[in-house]
């Protein structure tokens, strides 16, 4: 039997191994992953809306100091962080999105205002904290909250690295100029790269679809620069005729895809199922060079959770079934 309810969230995709997992560390994901599930589970157990489930969800990964969301987001490269989440109701296909926020302790909150309170679709920057200084019941932080130690150190290893790229190339008569340094692959200290955006799916026992998702972006993140988390059929999409999807990977590819948006429209113009359509999806995106993953479900509770990074942070629960939570391959 199909479940009527359920949902599935991500804390982020990439370099994600046993060997550079601690059993000590994995236990805290595992536990937070498990918290966030329960929070958007017993909304949706309770007969309440997909958003809410969504929000609930997420709410406790951005305040989680383990992923690149809200406290514990990643820094720019003027050692700031800068937050991007976004939502989207598949009932009436709204939807909300804020980018570059420094002071929103909660920025899926601050989406979601912008969708049932504003006639816009993004607000960005000091106008996205104006917003929520307006509207109110919106909590404004120092950006201070979001840091840890642990990111500042992500930063001043990519800040270095990227020092020596530039003298490298100095000393071999190339151009002078910012680069776009990260940290290394293989760098312990980093997990999950650049790739610890969280989000949430979720249908709820009216039928009704929901896709949230939010992230602190790329350490060392120069200009202003947005990926595919707050936009709109790139890093969230959700309609109740096709899926909700959240997506998590190297933005800059999935915008190029269109990747929520994708997966959804194999399904309305092809009928393809939900997992044939989000896996041909990431092959898109791993053939141009991208990595990442998604998570989605569908109207009848189908699930998809494909991948093309050696790791995961995921985890659903559906109605009558226990919590499942995953991280390796």
């Amino acid at each position: 039997m199909k479940p009527s309810y359920g949902l599935v969230i991500h804390g982020g995709a990439g370099v994600i191994t046993r060997d550079k997992l601690s059993p000590e560390l994995e236990v805290r994901y595992r536990a937070d992953l498990g918290r966030a599930l329960e929070a958007g589970h017993a909304v949706l157990a309770a007969g309440g809306p997909a958003l809410d489930a969504v929000v609930a969800a997420i709410r406790v990964l951005e305040d989680s100091p383990l992923f690149n969301a809200g406290h514990g987001a990643v820094l720019n490269a003027e050692g700031k962080c800068e937050l991007d989440s976004s939502i989207m109701d598949g009932r009436t296909l709204g939807a909300g999105a804020v980018a570059g926020v420094s002071r929103v302790k909660n920025p899926i909150t601050l989406a979601r205002a912008v969708m049932e309170r504003s006639p816009h679709v993004m607000f960005a920057g000091a106008g996205a904290e104006r917003f929520a200084e307006q509207v109110g019941g919106i909590e404004l932080v120092p950006n201070e909250y979001f840091q840890t130690e642990r990111r500042r150190e992500e930063l001043r290893r990519a800040q270095q690295k990227e020092k020596e790229q530039a003298n490298r190339r100095a000393a071999l008569g190339g151009p002078a100029g910012p680069l776009f340094a990260t940290i290394d692959e293989n760098d312990s200290l980093d997990v999950e790269r650049k790739y610890g955006t969280v989000g949430c799916v979720a249908l709820d026992k009216n039928g009704n679809l929901a896709a949230g998702t939010s992230t602190g972006g790329m350490t060392n993140k120069k200009f202003g620069r947005v990926g595919d988390s707050p936009i709109i059929g790139a890093g969230t999409y959700a309609a109740n005729a096709t899926c909700a999807v959240s997506a998590t990977g190297h933005g800059e590819y999935f915008i190029r895809v269109g990747v929520a948006r994708d997966i959804a429209a194999q399904m309305e113009y092809k009928g393809a199922p939900l997992v044939e359509a989000a896996a041909a999806t990431i092959a898109k995106v791993g053939s141009l060079g991208g990595d990442g993953g998604v998570i989605a479900i569908d109207r009848h509770g189908n699930v998809a959770l494909p991948f093309n990074t050696p790791g995961m942070y995921r985890g659903h629960r559906l109605e009558g079934r226990a919590a499942e939570i995953a991280i390796f391959r």
